[in-house]
């Protein structure tokens, strides 16, 4: 930029009006370099833009004084557009109203000056242009065509209202022009007794003497101590070259100095501290009084060394939480302007900024959780950096929905087995809090300071089926996760096995239903029923429970029965069920065996009945013409037997039945025909009577010494021995073939007299299986019983050696003659 310094110099060869001098301010480079030359500017003498036609005005081109003196020797002079005159003279007298302009070789056109040569019989006269502070004349006058003696008097009016009274005056005087003079004028004259005229309108407009100044430094950027040169530039308008400008500088209020001079060269204070950079103006003084400007006040940029900034972090609340926005701000106390400030995390640069005038200035950031960490700012200008001291910030970020897992030993979830539970986040800042649900029920929580999550285990029963779920809360609010089946496999339990039938006893051919359930376990289940290692069906419960089978049984279906449940854990095995299938007795056979080819009275004849099938105990009944002659059970199955005495009544039809309970069975009949007495018979027992008493009372005693020593080999009571069939003895041998003198006893039944008066006592008893080795002996006392049933001790003996446990299943009372022999004697 150009600063000039005014020169006063005589810039008009025509010579002012008397006692006066006219002066025009040019301006000239300081920098070395010209700038464009300045428009020339005419000047009017008389100085009034409007006059009476036939008179003159004589117009002054004023250029420049630095233009060169080549370029001054011709001036052109232009009305309108058109050029009208070329003289080597700066001066041109006119008497046409227009715009005139003129021009030299290197300076441009100047501004037109309007020129108006009336007619009118009255004008007002004005300056072509009015500065602030000037003396300006209005003029009033009135065209003079002759003599006239006639008394006039003149108005003057601004803006249509009177300014005064001018009687016979014709000028009007401002003494110092000020804004409050612009307007329009005009003014009238009146002459006494007849008429008025009025003149034409003149506005006038106060220009600037000068603009307002401005207060320039340089250098611009000071360095506490070193020298300044503070102009005060502003510019006169050419059309008032000849007033002298005086120049006033001020610090703080403080006069640093006043001249002609529009510079001063000054000193700039250090600043301490805080302190701000003093205020500099400057005034401009016209030589005309009143008229003055200031400049507007403005610090001079000082040198300042940066202070260590100070770095402040502040959030919403009073956490930093994530996504929240970080406002940093950074400002040094004291340094010179422009200060250019950075933000840093760790040793990473976020941002730089740039501030030309004081405070602080500030970044946002909006967080998240890597925005953890150290920060600090720098402040630096031109004389160094200075950094702050770091700020740490950590950033809480709220817990996002936790994950939960279920892990257990095995694919599936066993009763017995522990399941753990882990239930983490995938962001958040610790301390979380998790809790863990079954349900809604709460099963416990864990704090975890780090992450990873928390786990809690449990040991699973049955109830722990159902949903589970986890939250995380770190102070935000719990975070609740998306919840997780799990089925609690329950191993199937020792099942139960029931056995149903339709009555108290399973019968050949009942419907026995089996059924086999398991208390507990997860479905689905498998049973299996077993007879004894034998498959017998298998069925699955789908949904748990029982199941149930059906049996139509058969002899075949006795024996242990068991069931198994297994839904993969493992088949459990029941306890067994022992069943007895009850075979309802087959119809018997009935067998008589004899001791000889023929039947006699006296004989002992075994009847046998026996079922060839049925389930024991079977009990047997023994008939003879429907008469019952004894029953006998076989506990244990098989046949029983039955002994009888033969007599001369026993003949006819034999049957027996066989009952277990389901139903009587009755054999076919077996007729039995007795023979009567022979004499070959009847002989020789009469003839031995004596000697068979004396042996039957030997024969007692050799059946005591005998007793539980000598073993049965044949029977003589009816027995129930289920080994015996009636294949195990010869039919043709006699039932009680080992008695010793059994031959010899058969004379005593042969020779028995139905009509005496004497008793004779039958009996047949079933033995108890132990008491089977005392049967010869007992026998043999039957015997003596039935022969001499008074005598005291036969019947003694009987009582001593009768077996224990035995039971009458037949007896028979007859009164017999005993012959002649074998009375007793006196």
């Amino acid at each position: 930029m150009l600063l000039w310094v005014s020169v006063l110099v005589l810039a008009s060869p025509v010579p002012p009006p008397p006692g006066k001098h006219q002066f025009i301010l040019c301006f000239a480079p300081v920098s070395g370099q010209f700038a464009p030359a300045p428009k020339p500017v005419i000047s009017l003498h008389p100085p009034w833009t409007i006059v009476f036609k036939g008179e003159a005005v004589t117009l002054t081109c004023h250029v420049s004084p630095f233009l060169a003196v080549e370029n001054k020797k011709w001036y052109q002079w232009y009305l309108g557009r058109e050029i009208i005159r070329e003289i080597p003279g700066n001066t041109l007298q006119v008497r046409d109203s227009g715009e005139y302009r003129c021009q030299t070789q290197g300076s441009p056109l100047s501004d037109g000056v309007s020129l108006t040569f009336s007619s009118a019989k009255l004008i007002l006269q004005a300056p072509p242009s009015v500065f602030e502070g000037d003396s300006v004349t209005l003029m009033c006058r009135a065209k003079v065509e002759k003599v006239d003696t006639a008394r006039k008097t003149r108005t003057l009016y601004k803006d249509d209202n009177v300014l005064m009274d001018l009687g016979e005056n014709s000028s009007f005087h401002i003494e110092h022009a000020r804004l409050k003079d612009n307007g329009e004028y005009h003014c009238t004259e009146s002459v006494t007794y007849c008429c008025s005229v009025s003149s034409n309108t003149i506005k006038i407009q106060v220009q600037e003497l000068f603009p307002r100044p401005v207060l320039r430094a340089n250098p611009s950027l000071a360095t506490p101590g070193n020298p300044v040169i503070l102009t005060c530039e502003t510019q006169l308008s050419p059309q008032k070259s000849d007033v002298q400008l005086w120049f006033h500088f001020f610090r703080d209020g403080q006069s640093l100095g006043s001249g002609s001079k529009s510079f001063l060269k000054i000193s700039i204070p250090s600043v301490m501290g805080s302190e701000d950079p003093p205020y500099y103006w400057c005034e401009a003084w016209a030589s005309i009084p009143g008229v003055y400007k200031q400049s507007q006040k403005f610090q001079i940029p000082v040198q300042i060394p940066v202070s260590r900034p100070v770095l402040t972090l502040s959030t919403p609340g009073a956490r930093a939480v994530e996504g929240d926005l970080l406002t940093l701000s950074c400002g040094a106390k004291t340094g010179s302007y422009p200060i250019v400030y950075q933000f840093l995390r760790e040793e990473v640069v976020l941002g730089k900024m740039k501030a030309t005038f004081g405070g602080t200035v500030t970044f946002h950031i909006s967080l998240t959780a890597e925005h953890s960490g150290t920060y600090s700012c720098t402040a630096g200008n031109s004389l160094g950096v200075q950094r702050s001291q770091p700020v740490s910030l950590s950033v809480t970020v709220p817990v996002s929905r936790p994950v939960l897992t279920l892990s257990t030993p095995e694919a599936r979830a066993v009763e017995g087995h522990r399941v753990t539970l882990h239930c983490q986040a995938r962001r958040g800042s610790p301390r979380i809090l998790y809790q863990f649900y079954h349900g809604d029920v709460p099963l416990g929580s864990s704090s975890a300071t780090s992450a990873g999550g928390a786990s809690f285990s449990v040991t699973l029963t049955a109830e722990h089926s159902g949903t589970y779920s986890c939250t995380a809360d770190n102070g935000f609010g719990p975070q609740r996760s998306d919840t997780k089946s799990l089925f609690v496999t329950v191993p199937a339990s020792c099942p139960v096995l029931t056995l149903r039938t339709p009555g108290i006893r399973a019968v050949v051919g009942d419907m026995v239903e089996l059924r086999c359930e398991a208390q507990s376990g997860s479905p689905p289940i498998l049973y299996r029923f077993y007879h004894k290692k034998v498959t017998l069906w298998s069925s699955s419960s789908p949904s748990g429970g029982g199941v149930s089978f059906n049996l139509s049984l058969t002899a075949e279906h006795s024996g242990n029965y068991a069931c198994e449940a297994d839904n993969g854990l493992g088949a459990q095995r029941s306890e067994s069920l022992t069943l007895s299938v009850t075979v309802p007795a087959s119809r018997p056979v009935l067998t008589l065996r004899t001791p000889g080819a023929q039947a006699f009275p006296g004989d002992v004849v075994e009847l046998r009945c026996e079922a060839q099938s049925g389930s024991p105990p079977i009990l047997y009944r023994f008939y003879h013409e429907d008469v019952t002659l004894g029953s006998s059970s076989a506990p244990s199955g098989g046949g029983v037997s039955f002994n009888l005495s033969l007599t001369t009544e026993h003949s006819g039809n034999y049957s027996c039945e066989a009952n277990n309970g389901l139903g009587a069975q009755r054999s076919e009949a077996v007729p039995l025909s007795i023979s009567g007495l022979t004499g070959s018979r009847s002989g020789p027992i009469a003839s031995g009577v004596a000697g068979g008493l004396l042996g039957m009372v030997g024969l007692a005693v050799l059946a005591q010494l005998l007793y539980c020593r000598l073993p049965r080999r044949a029977g003589g009571r009816p027995t129930s021995d289920p080994s015996r069939s009636p294949s195990d003895s010869d039919p043709q041998e006699p039932t009680y073939y080992n008695v010793p003198g059994w031959m010899e006893l058969q004379p005593v039944y042969s020779n028995v007299n139905p009509k005496g008066g004497d008793v004779v006592y039958s009996e047949v008893r079933m033995i108890q299986e132990g008491n089977r080795h005392a049967v010869a002996s007992n026998s043999a006392l039957r015997l003596l019983r039935t022969y001499l049933p008074s005598y005291g001790p036969a019947t003694s003996q009987q009582r001593l050696c009768r077996p224990q446990g035995s039971s009458v299943i037949y007896s028979q009372v007859k009164v017999a003659s005993l012959p002649a022999s074998a009375a007793p004697r006196s």
